[in-house]
């Protein structure tokens, strides 16, 4: 089987979205959510936590599975093409993608 992240190079997409009060920060591969009362921090949570995912599969030479999780169908649709479709519960922030060489790099910030 072809994984699309090796722990050596890859890359995850994000989406960040309002729900109620509350931001959530979703990374889509690994399966990593984290919340905040910013859209920027819940972003930055993220991010922390995709570094140390990251790092700790590589430290531990975990298996690609780990880096290709399914993707829940929820946050699929958020991110793809047709997400300009209103959606009454969420408002979207932003959506995006990072090499995993960048989430790594985010440690040295």
């Amino acid at each position: 089987m072809k994984f699309k992240n090796t722990l050596q190079k890859g890359s995850v997409r994000y989406v960040v979205f309002k729900e109620g009060e509350d931001w959530y920060a979703v990374g889509l591969e690994f399966n990593i959510i984290e919340s905040g009362t910013t859209p920027q921090e819940a972003l930055l949570l993220l991010f922390e936590a995709l570094q140390g995912y990251v790092e700790t599969a590589q430290k531990i030479k975990a298996r690609p599975a780990v880096l290709n999780q399914r993707v829940d169908s929820e946050y699929e649709r958020m991110f793809a093409p047709s997400r300009v479709v209103k959606d009454q519960k969420r408002e979207i922030f932003t959506i995006g993608e990072f090499s995993l060489s960048t989430v790594k790099a985010l440690a040295f910030v």
